[in-house]
């Protein structure tokens, strides 16, 4: 059970790459002096790429019955139309606009929007967007790690620079503890569902998680350096630099906390159904 659950984290980390948050409760805090125009809002989502951020989300429904130890045959032909009905993509959009309708300010739109829509900017998203729609996995894993190793051997600043891009797109240092979030939101709805059978308790798996920190850290760490190496490969430093030093601007860290929340709770959300739902397709195995 042990060694199952930490093989489930650790592929949670690695295929999870953009999930940095902080939950529905966090959105509560933010309380915005002039909330943003829902107009504005749906062009903010498409200048800034973050639209097909939110679309991506569905990718990841394809590893779902590998947290649970089971894979998607065990729940026959039926698991692709259930899968997309859950993470539907006009929805995901659709909640994520009406959360920022209500948060984001208009001076942090505006600020964010500016930057996308700049050369440089319109060149991220176009490579961040073209990024998030392949799939996380081996293979884009492998190239961006043989990518830092060449960086490290030519003494490049830019793996300094993939460190600060993750911590500026991670302020609260949050991403590791929305990751777990997921995943135990997931595995106690699929138990309470009766997907699976757990052998281990709430508690029990809050402390198997707590115990897993420090190595998951680590693999989390790993991961979002060679996605960042894989994404930016075709922009030269001082390209990487401007990013980073936009990123670093108080405006720019507001709005990243917003989405990382928004984007959180849509997972943890689609998530939580899916792992309703999957009782219509059978039952699995304990694990």
């Amino acid at each position: 059970m042990r060694q199952f659950l930490k093989r489930t984290l650790l592929l949670s980390i690695v295929q999870t790459r953009a999930l940095f948050a902080l939950g529905l409760l966090a959105l509560s805090l933010f309380t915005p002096a002039q909330a943003a125009e829902r107009g504005k809002v749906e062009a903010f989502l498409e200048v800034t790429g973050f639209d097909v951020a939110l679309d991506s989300i569905a990718l990841s429904a394809s590893d779902a019955p590998r947290m649970l130890g089971l894979s998607a045959g065990d729940f026959g032909s039926e698991w692709t139309r259930l899968s997309r009905a859950v993470f539907n993509q006009e929805k995901m959009r659709e909640l994520a606009l009406d959360i920022l309708t209500e948060t984001l300010e208009e001076e942090a739109l505006s600020h964010a929007a500016a930057f996308y829509a700049s050369d440089l900017g319109q060149r991220l998203v176009t490579a961040e967007n073209a990024s998030h729609l392949v799939a996380e996995g081996d293979t884009k894993q492998a190239a961006g790690e043989r990518i830092i190793a060449d960086l490290v051997k030519a003494g490049s600043k830019r793996v300094a620079l993939y460190h600060r891009m993750s911590r500026a797109i991670d302020a609260a240092g949050s991403g590791l503890k929305s990751l777990q979030q997921i995943q135990f939101r997931f595995l106690m709805a699929a138990n309470a569902a009766g997907v699976i059978e757990l052998q281990l308790d709430a508690e029990g798996l809050r402390a198997f998680q707590r115990d897993q920190e420090a190595e998951m850290r680590i693999a989390l760490r790993a991961s979002n350096l060679a996605a960042s190496a894989y994404t930016y490969q075709g922009f030269s430093e001082a390209e990487v630099e401007a990013y980073v030093e936009a990123l670093e601007t108080p405006l720019m860290q507001q709005v990243y906390e917003l989405l990382n929340a928004v984007q959180f709770e849509i997972t943890a959300n689609r998530f939580e159904a899916l792992a309703y739902r999957m009782k219509e397709l059978g039952q699995g195995e304990d694990i």
